[in-house]
């Protein structure tokens, strides 16, 4: 069964329920897949975010073996997410930069792994189930020129259907707009859940912080073109929603990421 790549319109957006994780395991070949969690006093929900993972997808618990390695990054969490971790099957690390932020977080988990195929998911996402996985793996292992998938998702807030991704509506897209408007079509440019060849990662490099995930789009689409990057609706994905005040310093890494960039894009 060859995993279906989509054309026309819809190039490049795919859904997750598309890819048959048996059908992804078969095509690896011998490459390797390293998911990686950022963490930082998420002791409530990175276990189950890790266990869904490893029982799911890899040998080690009977799994289809999709992902050779789980690895959650602690960021100097003060509660018991490392021991929780541990206990879900995970090899936890330490960030390098405790405290650091995302970005530092990412970085240590692309040095300490081994997988040609690097995933990060986020650990305090409620509703996490393998397809959010499945899902990001599924353009990477079905098309080489892929240089980076994205996840998109329905965003609950405070019990209403949307209204979730604050950041993503009052300061990526609006930056978008303005200095970047060829990745205006990129539905969560901030998706915590995004994966890429351990090459483009490793070329890119990962920015400091909350930019990291603004930086590594803006970057990927420089180096190896928008077209290369693909996206995949996951669903709805549930989260801790921060409050406003804890916003601003995301906002704030966002804006100095993309203004650091402005000067490098050409217009047409």
């Amino acid at each position: 069964m060859p995993i279906a790549v989509p054309s026309g319109e819809d190039q490049g957006r795919f859904r997750h329920s598309q890819f048959d994780p048996s059908v992804l395991a078969e095509s690896k070949g011998d490459r390797t897949v390293s998911v990686c969690i950022p963490a930082r006093n998420e002791a409530a929900t990175v276990g189950p975010v890790v266990h869904a993972i490893v029982t799911a997808l890899t040998g080690e618990a009977g799994g289809i073996p999709l992902v050779d390695e789980v690895v959650v990054v602690d960021d100097g969490s003060g509660d018991r997410t490392a021991e929780l971790a541990r206990q879900a099957g995970a090899r936890v690390i330490a960030s390098e930069a405790v405290h650091g932020g995302k970005g530092q977080a990412m970085r240590s988990a692309l040095k300490e792994t081994q997988g040609d195929l690097v995933a990060f998911v986020d650990a305090d996402v409620t509703n996490f189930e393998p397809h959010f996985v499945i899902g990001l793996l599924g353009p990477l292992l079905g098309d080489d020129s892929v240089s980076l998938v994205k996840g998109f998702y329905r965003r609950p807030l405070q019990g209403a259907p949307d209204g979730g991704g604050r950041v993503t509506e009052l300061m990526a897209k609006p930056v978008i707009d303005l200095l970047f408007p060829f990745l205006a079509s990129i539905e969560q440019p901030l998706a915590g859940e995004t994966a890429a060849p351990r090459s483009v990662l490793e070329k890119c490099g990962l920015a400091d912080g909350y930019a990291v995930e603004l930086a590594l789009l803006i970057d990927v689409a420089g180096l190896f073109g928008v077209e290369s990057i693909a996206q995949v609706d996951l669903g709805v994905r549930v989260h801790r929603n921060r409050p406003l005040a804890e916003l601003r310093p995301q906002a704030t890494d966002i804006l100095r990421a993309a203004l650091a960039r402005a000067p490098l894009i050409t217009p047409d």
